[in-house]
């Protein structure tokens, strides 16, 4: 058995062969369903891929096939006591430990005095307006998940990331607020380079005359 550490889309077939055996198919579609498509990068391709590599590595095993009419046969998978064991352990470090993440947001952000202010506040006024956006949506989700009575702990998942964005567009609303204000002032590097390139000149200018 592989020792590789189970991949996000791995965890989410297992998580779902907890409920019962079934067919990548299935799985495909209770994935659109439960909108893990927010949280895993899920494609047809990926998943069967996904789906080969956890039988390869014993933690999941075929236990039926089945035909629909003359629908191609589906077999149906179910996880092996390894693959319990491994998801148990992925699942535990996932959710206790820290692992530094590296979102491109904070790259975006320490280049703004660089772009200067009417760049960035161009840049991030769009930027509001996406997460204005993404917000009303998340909250469409949430009322229909609300409404279907899905038991909360099965979208704990969507909710922090409905969460987050909300922090995010708060506090991306704030810094717009403060850098229009001059509360936090940009330090004018074009200017600054302009003058020192004219200095520089001037000095070469002095030199040769």
């Amino acid at each position: 058995m592989a020792s590789a550490k189970l991949t996000p889309l791995g965890i989410a077939v297992l998580e779902l062969l907890h409920e019962k055996p079934m067919h990548p198919y299935e799985m495909a579609q209770l994935m659109r369903e439960r909108y893990v498509d927010t949280r895993v990068n899920v494609k047809a391709g990926s998943l069967y891929h996904t789906v080969e590599r956890l039988q390869r590595n014993g933690f999941i095993e075929v236990v039926d096939t089945q035909r629909d009419g003359r629908r191609p046969e589906r077999t149906v998978y179910g996880m092996t006591q390894a693959g319990l064991d491994e998801f148990s352990q992925r699942g535990r470090e996932l959710l206790g430990d820290l692992v530094k993440e590296f979102p491109v947001y904070l790259s975006g952000l320490a280049v703004i005095d660089e772009l200067g202010k009417e760049a960035s506040l161009l840049e991030l006024d769009h930027r509001v307006t996406r997460l204005r956006a993404g917000v009303a949506a998340d909250q469409a989700v949430l009322d229909h998940l609300a409404g279907d009575q899905t038991p909360e702990i099965y979208w704990l998942d969507w909710r922090y990331q409905c969460d987050h964005r909300k922090f995010e567009l708060e506090w991306t609303e704030r810094l717009l607020d403060d850098l229009r204000s001059g509360r936090i002032p940009f330090q004018d590097h074009h200017h600054q380079r302009h003058l020192s390139l004219i200095t520089r000149e001037d000095d070469d200018e002095r030199k040769t005359s």
